[in-house]
């Protein structure tokens, strides 16, 4: 089908491979209660798919590189915490990269979330040997809604950026993959149809996803 490998999917991690929505939300309150500080769900739900020291810097109006880093340091290690040994992979998630693995096409994963946290993930997940590109938050120095980290996934897997679709759950992820030229896919959870309505594609469950349908979409010049 993708002959030659010439299309690529990049992935988002949390929300999309893995269903680690709650975990955030509690290590995010949690750091906060430990500074005297609060996060209230709207403000966790507004900001969810940025990267954490953009959160941080937003939320609490707070400058210093060194506070912001150790408030950082310290929801990514409450949040490996609370995974554990268990690493709730989002329904449908290792059937779609099986298939598009199977056909041809290159993959990778473009996520906000620091390298530790993806690499578990991956790992857990077996699906590190599939994966052609692998950028994390260390890797750019812009956070979604820019592009620069689907763009650097697709420089990874030398796929040219109209070449590739995205699966994203968060509306700032949606808007970073459409300014990168690429095919944007929503799919529905972390955010409603409505708010992904700038993707090409919402689906409400991976399994609505396939091969075949990501490369029309990819082939198409027009939303489906």
């Amino acid at each position: 089908m993708a002959q030659n490998q010439q299309y690529g999917v990049i992935f988002d991690m949390d929300g999309v491979l893995i269903d680690s929505y709650d975990e955030h939300r509690i290590s995010w309150q949690r750091m906060a209660r430990e500074r005297g500080l609060e996060m209230t769900d709207e403000q966790f739900k507004a900001t969810f798919g940025r990267p954490s020291r953009d959160i941080i810097r937003q939320v609490w109006n707070l400058t210093d590189p060194a506070e912001v880093r150790q408030m950082d340091d310290r929801k990514e290690q409450i949040f490996r915490e609370l995974l554990g040994a268990h690493v709730p992979a989002m329904p449908g998630a290792k059937a779609l990269i099986e298939d598009l693995a199977a056909n041809g096409f290159k993959l990778g994963v473009g996520s906000s979330g620091p390298p530790q946290n993806v690499r578990l993930v991956v790992e857990r997940l077996g699906i590190r040997e599939k994966l052609s590109g692998l950028t994390t938050a260390t890797d750019v120095t812009r956070g979604k809604p820019d592009p620069q980290v689907f763009l650097l996934t697709a420089e990874k897997m030398g796929i040219h950026p109209s070449r590739c679709a995205v699966v994203e759950d968060a509306v700032h992820g949606i808007t970073a993959a459409k300014r990168a030229g690429m095919k944007a896919i929503g799919l529905t959870g972390t955010a409603s149809r409505e708010a992904l309505a700038e993707a090409d594609l919402v689906v409400d469950r991976l399994s609505e996803l396939n091969a075949g349908r990501i490369l029309q979409l990819i082939n198409s010049g027009a939303r489906l």
